[in-house]
Formats: structure tokens, sequence, C-alpha cells
């Protein structure tokens, strides 16, 4: 019982941290950011952010990964789905949750892209773009086809950020860009099925 109260500690210590990191990230910029910035505001010594993490990037990572397990889901549903116009579908309106999911990490990175591309996590993002990429495409797709489901990925990102600054209800935005991105696929898929 005491062991698991003090994993539950140490977890929400974790988590602590990373929700401070990302923030002071935001605000700063990463490479601006210490990690002696980041135990003075969790009111810790540094010796104690230590113990979870040795480094700025595996802070990052450590988010990353954490805010993107429903889009590596996602990813592994998909792969074991037919190329079905449902599956395509499905997989624009998860990565459209998955987004919104984890909404200030994907703004700290497309902030901080050159950074972002330099670190572990940039090739992690990468693939797992490849991955929705691969679901999204089918193989003997002409190439306006292939751009539209690109595309479609692409909606779903510039919404995230190019919305936030136009008035109106942010769920409503959120459902506009989900349409036009699932319109973008569903008419690749029309346009691969018809040839």
């Amino acid at each position: 019982m005491n062991g698991t109260r003090q994993q539950r500690r140490r977890g929400d210590t974790r988590q602590r941290i990373q929700d401070v990191a990302l923030a002071l990230f935001a605000e700063q910029g990463y490479e601006k950011t210490s990690l002696r910035e980041i135990a003075e505001s969790l009111e810790v010594t540094k010796a104690a952010l230590y113990y979870h993490f040795k480094t700025k990037e595996e802070i990052l990572v450590s988010i990353f990964q954490d805010l993107s397990r429903p889009l590596e889901d996602l990813i592994a549903w998909g792969r074991g789905q037919p190329h079905s116009l449902e599956t395509k579908q499905e997989i624009i309106r998860g990565y459209s949750a998955a987004l919104a999911g984890a909404a200030p990490l994907f703004r700290f990175m497309q902030e901080n892209q050159a950074t972002v591309r330099d670190l572990r996590i940039g090739d992690m993002f990468k693939s797992r773009m490849f991955g929705l990429r691969d679901i999204l495409i089918d193989p003997e797709a002409d190439m306006v086809d292939q751009v539209r489901c690109l595309t479609a990925l692409f909606t779903l990102h510039a919404g995230m950020f190019v919305l936030r600054d136009l008035e109106g209800d942010p769920e409503e935005q959120r459902a506009a860009v989900l349409e036009v991105a699932t319109d973008l696929v569903t008419q690749a898929h029309r346009g691969t099925a018809g040839a």
C-alpha cells in the first residue's frame, strides 16, 4: 500500500515537472529555459529534478511520448485496417482529437521548429507523420489524391494554429477544420476508387 502511494506521488511529481517545463519552454523557448529554472518554478532542488529527468531533452521526450500515445494507438489501429474510406475518416477524426488533447505540445513544436528538428522528438514526430501518411494514401492513388491526403493532415495542423487568432467558438472552428480535412480524404478516396 505504501509503495503504491509513493509511486503515485512520484508520478504526480513527474507530471508536474512536465507541465511546468512545457509552460516554460512555450513561454521562454526551449533553449532559454534551464533545468535550474524548472526546479525553481517547481520549488524543488535541482537534485530532486534530476531524480526524474537528467536533461531538458529527457523532459521534452517524456512529454511527447505521453501526449502522443493516442496517436501511436491510432496508427497501430489504422495499420490493421483496410484502405477504406471509413478507416481514413476515422484516422482524420482520431488525429484531430490527438492534436486537441496535446495542443500545448503541438503549439510548442510549431513555434520551435528549428529546435525540435535538432532533438529526438523531431524524428519521433516525423515517424508518426509517415505512419499516418501510409495509412491515408492508397498505393495506387495518383499524385493529386496523394497530395489531398497529406493536405488533410496539414489542414488539421494549420487549423490548430491559425484559427486560434480568429474570433469564434473554438469547438466550432475545430469541427470546421475537421470537416475540411475529412472532405479532402473523401475526395482523394473517391478519385482512387474511380480510377
